[in-house]
């Protein structure tokens, strides 16, 4: 569809597939929480609910967990060969995020129990998120459920991780630490690197072979971090030394074809070589922590939500979006202007957090991050809304 065509038919495709309408709801999200968080940190504007919290609760809860929905509710029962899940079924879940997501941006402005009520609205679809793919697991027929396993086991980690997060800001403080620390490693990164290590290596062509032990053996040792620091800060360096090895050793046998001249695989392969360096930097700074009382600032968790589950986020969204428009899969100087800006966001907050640590001005850095953030989503919002809202087609570069 084009240019022109009527409302009805527009909002016909829009909703057509899944995939669609969550990545449109996790990109407003992620430029709208991003600003109301920079305005609020610089004193421009008065958040009514804690800065750290809404930055957190925003980028996993109100930004990953959709993108998360779109791509599985598209591929697990593509994994699971099953039926697509039906429209109904995830419109509902969409009228969650999305009436969750409004309250909670308007309370963090306007009062805090709309913020609230917004963050139970959100975990209710996230519930029902977890519950949809329960269904499709338990129904699957295929012998090997290993991949879809471990994502559900992940997306249960994921609602108890925001069940956890909620109840930390409204009565239990001290369970914030743990219930960050576990929606980042054992959500995030866990959903990330399941989906990841089975997709990359199809999309490059190539067939290691596949060590059922992989995935799990990642939970443990990222149960084990999150514990670590949990109990005390730094004490993830041990953990997090054996993650660096343990994940480079493994990406490595893969033997991907990297560098590549294709920009869709690459950007892949590069948020992969991200999960050893940001497990490395961040035993590093763990170290530091524990040894002089350093504050990096959260760059261990800012180089692995952003070096690797965001930058994948990008590659994989702009694959999906072209892959299911009937565009053609390819990647032209405008998407590779995006992953480029995209690596400028990761370095931009990893040196924001480097110079904080040892008492330099960081301002500069943290408005190159937020600014970066922002242009970079707005551009591909501008480039990708129209083919995921109306199915335009998009013209070859020259």
């Amino acid at each position: 569809m084009r240019f022109g065509y009527s409302d009805q038919m527009r909002e016909s495709y829009f909703l057509s597939q899944p995939h669609q309408p969550f990545f449109v709801t996790a990109f407003i999200n992620a430029i709208v929480g991003m600003l109301l968080f920079a305005l609020g940190y610089k004193g421009v504007l008065y958040l009514s609910i804690p800065s750290g919290f809404y930055h957190a609760y925003t980028l996993i809860f109100l930004v990953f967990t959709p993108a998360f929905t779109a791509f599985l509710f598209t591929t697990f029962p593509r994994f699971s060969a099953t039926e697509p899940i039906a429209k109904p079924v995830y419109l509902n879940v969409l009228t969650l995020f999305y009436f969750g997501s409004t309250l909670f941006v308007l309370g963090a402005v306007v009062s805090p129990f709309l913020g609230y009520v917004g963050a139970i609205l959100v975990l209710t679809g996230h519930l029902q998120v977890f519950r949809i793919l329960r269904s499709i697991y338990l129904k699957t027929a295929m012998p090997d459920k290993h991949d879809i396993y471990w994502i559900l086991v992940a997306m249960g980690l994921g609602v108890a991780a925001h069940l956890l997060t909620i109840l930390s800001m409204l009565f239990l403080p001290t369970l914030y630490p743990f219930a960050i620390q576990t929606a980042i490693y054992l959500y995030l990164f866990g959903v990330t690197i399941t989906v990841a290590q089975r997709m990359v290596p199809f999309f490059s062509h190539v067939d290691p072979e596949r060590r059922p032990y992989f995935v799990r053996n990642l939970f443990i040792l990222a149960a084990a971090h999150v514990i670590s620091e949990s109990l005390y800060a730094g004490a993830g360096c041990v953990p997090d030394t054996l993650l660096a090895i343990y994940s480079f050793t493994e990406i490595r046998r893969w033997k991907l074809p990297f560098p590549n001249p294709n920009p869709l695989l690459w950007v892949l392969h590069l948020s992969l070589f991200w999960v050893p360096t940001a497990f490395a930097m961040s035993a590093l700074a763990e170290a530091a922590t524990l040894l002089g009382g350093f504050d990096f600032l959260y760059l261990g968790i800012h180089a692995l939500a952003l070096g690797f589950v965001f930058t994948i986020l990008i590659g994989f969204g702009t694959r999906v979006t072209l892959g299911h428009s009937g565009n053609r899969m390819e990647a032209h100087h405008y998407e590779v202007a995006l992953f480029y800006a995209t690596q400028l966001v990761v370095i931009a907050r990893l040196a924001l957090s480097v110079f904080a640590a040892y008492g330099y001005d960081f301002r500069f850095w943290f408005d190159l991050a937020v600014t970066a953030w922002i242009i970079l989503l707005s551009a591909w919002a501008w480039r990708f809304f129209p083919v995921l809202i109306y199915g335009k087609r998009l013209t070859k570069e020259r």
